[in-house]
């Protein structure tokens, strides 16, 4: 079975800087600490998915890079990705813990998408099968993403969540980072900078 691990990096993300740092170098900071994070995951294939240039420069030799409009649909994304399984991972979510990937995985042998659901509505990450179920229109900045997507299920069993986690989607979020987890280097650095 092969399982792609994909970062979705849009430029929106950069105004979730905080005061006093470069929204374009938050964003590339942020974005590298979530795909070095997925790129050290066992048994998957990293990718990074963007609609920002010059991210290529982020990612170890080899990583596919494929490159998206900033307001292309998560579906249609989900339809250029070659796999069976694939978890796609909002790039601003640096710190992250690998283990909830693994449990996004997990949970697709009882449901066709699973959904890591972030602090403050919508999802850190989601998970399924690809093709992607043909009912599915996911969009990670919905706020009400598992609701939605239930709806759009034929079955009531369609969709089950994990444990949550937060994204960086403001410049007060990088509160929720805890220095006390391991990774969110990059992003640990330049804030540290400022």
């Amino acid at each position: 079975m092969t399982r792609i691990a994909a970062v979705l990096v849009r430029q929106h993300m950069a105004q979730a800087a905080p005061p006093g740092v470069d929204g374009g170098e938050f964003l590339e900071a942020v974005a590298e600490d979530t795909y070095e994070m997925v790129a050290g995951l066992e048994l998957v294939t990293p990718v990074l998915i963007t609609s920002v240039p010059g991210l290529e420069d982020i990612v170890w030799p080899g990583t596919e890079v494929i490159t998206i409009a900033d307001d292309e649909p998560l579906k249609t994304v989900l339809g250029r990705l070659k796999a069976d399984q694939v978890a796609v991972i909002s790039g601003d979510a640096p710190d992250l813990p690998p283990l909830l990937v693994g449990k996004l995985f997990r949970e697709l042998g009882r449901a066709e998408i699973t959904i890591c659901p972030a602090e403050g509505g919508g999802a850190v990450a989601m998970a399924c099968a690809l093709p992607a179920p043909a009912w599915a229109d996911p969009d990670l900045n919905d706020a009400g993403i598992v609701a939605t997507l239930r709806a759009q299920a034929p079955g009531p069993r369609k969709v089950a969540t994990t444990p949550g986690w937060h994204r960086l989607r403001t410049p007060e979020d990088v509160q929720r980072l805890d220095p006390g987890l391991e990774g969110w280097d990059n992003t640990r650095a330049l804030i540290r900078e400022r």
